[in-house]
């Protein structure tokens, strides 16, 4: 158990010191990154220091609301409750809102502190019978304080995400991570009270990957509003210059299929107007298989093959706007797309406002 405990905390210490190294350089940028990035770097300190301690964490027997998990308990809850929605981050910009909203923890630590220094000792209990009978006792109580303080910024995990998303727009899928990081802490209360290492590590798992699908999310917001490709305007079939042979240059193999490719595109606009036309119906038209026309396209900047298309299609939607022709939303479907959600969503992809920002834009 020792290994695997050690091979679980230091694979989530490398993958937080990567988390932390990749949203301080987001940070740079955009200051809304920055609590993920010294949040991720405390979760990255935590696990080295518990894979340096694994056998001792291994060997241990702490009983049932043993002080140090419950601390340990009351310390994640409450970086988890202010992550990854900024609340109320970045701290060094809103200290008053962090001390007012740490002040119950370091007014616990504070008495906690106290007692102990005054002779106050550990009460080890090892079942329900025994908690019962020790339940007055000043440790017991004081453990039951830092039981249910954790449970208030538990609770604020699922709810403070929600409050701030009646303010100001937050992704959804933000709010999908604050609830299942509520549940991943529900799951660690449990280990706090009955210590069990085997769910421990099953945490530490659940933790880590919820933190890696956090910053891949990140990734993915980024690469989104990069530039995106431009069509160039194809005036001539290249089959009629340079002759359907493809060159022993692999890019100039991929620009030249392209160029076929975007020719026949700006030629049969009525083909891709229709809601119907993909990626196989393409494939047919110019004679390409799917992987070299996904080769092709990826080879100037396009994600995929339907990003490639509904390009063309933001184009034209925009070309109707400047003639007039949208006079509301169920216009835009005549662009070639097939639901008002998948005009909404690949014009934000392509232009990076929203549709009703553009046609608002244009009085519409």
């Amino acid at each position: 158990m020792e290994n695997v405990l050690f091979i679980t905390f230091g694979g989530s210490a490398i993958v937080h010191f990567v988390i932390t190294i990749v949203m301080a350089l987001f940070a740079r940028h955009r200051v809304q990154y920055l609590s993920l990035a010294w949040v991720n770097g405390i979760f990255f300190c935590t696990a080295l220091i518990a894979s340096l301690f694994c056998h001792d964490i291994a060997t241990a027997q702490p009983g049932i609301l043993h002080p140090g998990m419950l601390l340990a308990l009351l310390a994640a809850s409450f970086l988890q409750s202010i992550y990854p929605l900024g609340i109320p981050m970045p701290g060094f910009l809103q200290w008053e809102r962090m001390w007012l909203y740490a002040r119950p923890i370091l007014l616990l630590l504070v008495i906690y502190g106290v007692a102990t220094l005054l002779g106050s000792h550990i009460v080890y209990v090892y079942s329900v019978r025994e908690l019962a009978e020790n339940i007055l006792s000043g440790d017991i109580l004081m453990r039951l304080c830092i039981l249910g303080l954790s449970v208030y910024y538990i609770v604020n995990i699922f709810i403070l995400p929600r409050r701030l998303a009646r303010h100001a727009p937050v992704p959804h899928y933000l709010l999908a991570y604050s609830f299942l990081l509520g549940l991943s802490v529900v799951f660690y209360t449990y280990v706090a009270i009955f210590y069990d290492l085997y769910l421990l590590a099953v945490y530490a798992v659940l933790f880590t990957m919820l933190n890696l699908y956090l910053m891949l999310r990140a990734l993915e917001t980024l690469a989104l509003q990069l530039p995106r490709p431009v069509i160039c305007e194809q005036t001539e079939d290249p089959a009629n210059v340079q002759g359907d042979t493809l060159q022993e240059d692999f890019n100039e193999a991929n620009l030249y299929r392209f160029q076929r490719i975007n020719y026949w595109m700006q030629t049969h606009r009525q083909e891709w107007k229709d809601s119907t036309f993909g990626r196989d119906r393409l494939c047919q038209e110019v004679g390409y298989n799917r992987h070299l026309v996904l080769q092709s396209v990826r080879s100037q900047g396009f994600n995929n093959v339907h990003d490639y298309i509904n390009s063309f299609r933001v184009a034209e939607l925009k070309r109707m706007v400047m003639r007039g022709e949208v006079k509301n939303l169920k216009d835009t479907l005549d662009a070639g797309f097939g639901t008002t959600k998948t005009v909404r969503a690949c014009f934000l992809m392509v232009e990076g406002i929203t549709l009703d920002e553009y046609l608002a834009s244009h009085k519409l």
